[in-house]
């Protein structure tokens, strides 16, 4: 469901991702904004329409995501591929999995 979301965030919102990890408490998400809308934006309209799917799912009500967010802007001497990089592999250091394939909830567009 909440990959539906991302998709969905994708196509209709005007962002591109670009690489993503969902983690089981959390998400990583690498996104290019365009011009006609921001991020805050982008994650009030995600996080209001995957916890509404969740919730409607689960069967509950309430929250599903915290407050707020932290963002990291990517600078030119950064480079995109090493940061995707990075985001897939939290299910590897987080200890979930011993190599990115084996866990099934992300991507990237340079695969």
């Amino acid at each position: 469901m909440i990959v539906q979301e991302l998709q969905h965030a994708q196509t209709h919102l005007d962002v591109q991702s670009l690489a993503w990890v969902l983690m089981p408490d959390h998400l990583h998400w690498l996104m290019q904004l365009n011009e006609t809308t921001t991020l805050a934006r982008t994650l009030r309209v995600f996080k209001g329409r995957s916890a509404k799917t969740a919730n409607h799912y689960l069967d509950r009500t309430g929250g599903l995501w915290q407050k707020g967010f932290h963002d990291h802007a990517i600078r030119q001497n950064e480079s995109l591929q090493q940061v995707a990089r990075y985001i897939v592999a939290n299910p590897i250091r987080a200890g979930l999995v011993r190599r990115v394939g084996d866990y099934p909830l992300w991507d990237a567009v340079w695969l």
